[in-house]
């Protein structure tokens, strides 16, 4: 997909919270929003170079949302809102190949008590309902990709309705989206949330569907690339 707004490049120089950040553009220092309430503290290193997203809303308080850093030649996507989007754009253009037969795609869909990213069904198929939960993936140690980056019992929470959706005769799938490219593999982050690790390997063993996707970035674009190993 591509970023409509225009783009900027800027230093990063500190996060005093979650929501914010200092950052110098053109030689002015100013704040910025953070639309990741991760940690990313690998990769919003001070000094570094970051993208800015131009946002011309007059009742935001920030003209820019920092939505992408450099990691040496490396640029990771760090926008929440991004993963949903390019999972679209992917299931639409049929590049999921497990999921390529849905032709239905609903967002946003509730199944005990989750609300999961998306919901696919088929033409004259109604019995075949499969609930897909998506999770943007921003943490990578020489090559390998891991999530979560900080603890998430919401997480863990998606995954056991994946396993009862299964159970109850539904399909079910967690899709990892890496939110770079060159990655070699994925897998819980273990040392992070070992529960969430627990639940993921538990999902598996339940017949829940484990996707990991790496990602083609620019400056200017994001778009689902190419499957990636899962190391369970």
């Amino acid at each position: 997909m591509l970023i409509k707004n225009r783009v900027f490049v800027a230093k990063f120089i500190s996060r005093p919270d979650r929501f914010r950040a200092y950052v110098n553009l053109g030689g002015e220092d100013i704040l910025v929003h953070v639309p990741n309430t991760g940690r990313c503290k690998e990769i919003l290193v001070q000094g570094s170079a970051v993208l800015l997203r131009e946002e011309l809303n007059p009742s935001r308080k920030t003209l820019y949302d920092l939505i992408a850093a450099y990691k040496g030649n490396k640029i990771i996507n760090i926008d929440s809102q991004i993963p949903n989007k390019v999972v679209d754009e992917a299931l639409k253009d049929r590049k999921i190949e497990k999921l390529a037969k849905y032709n239905i795609i609903e967002r946003e869909k509730t199944f005990g008590n989750s609300r999961f990213d998306f919901k696919l069904s088929s033409d004259g198929d109604s019995e075949e309902e499969y609930y897909l939960e998506v999770k943007g993936v921003t943490l990578e140690v020489d090559g390998k990709s891991m999530f979560p980056d900080a603890p998430t019992q919401r997480g863990r929470k998606h995954l056991l309705e994946l396993i009862e959706a299964k159970k109850q005769g539904f399909g079910a799938g967690v899709l990892f989206l890496i939110q770079m490219d060159n990655i070699d593999n994925f897998s819980a982050n273990d040392d992070m949330d070992e529960a969430f690790g627990e639940a993921l390997r538990l999902a598996f063993k339940s017949g829940v569907d484990i996707f990991a996707y790496e990602c083609s970035v620019g400056e200017s674009f994001i778009t689902l690339n190419k499957n990636v190993e899962v190391v369970l």
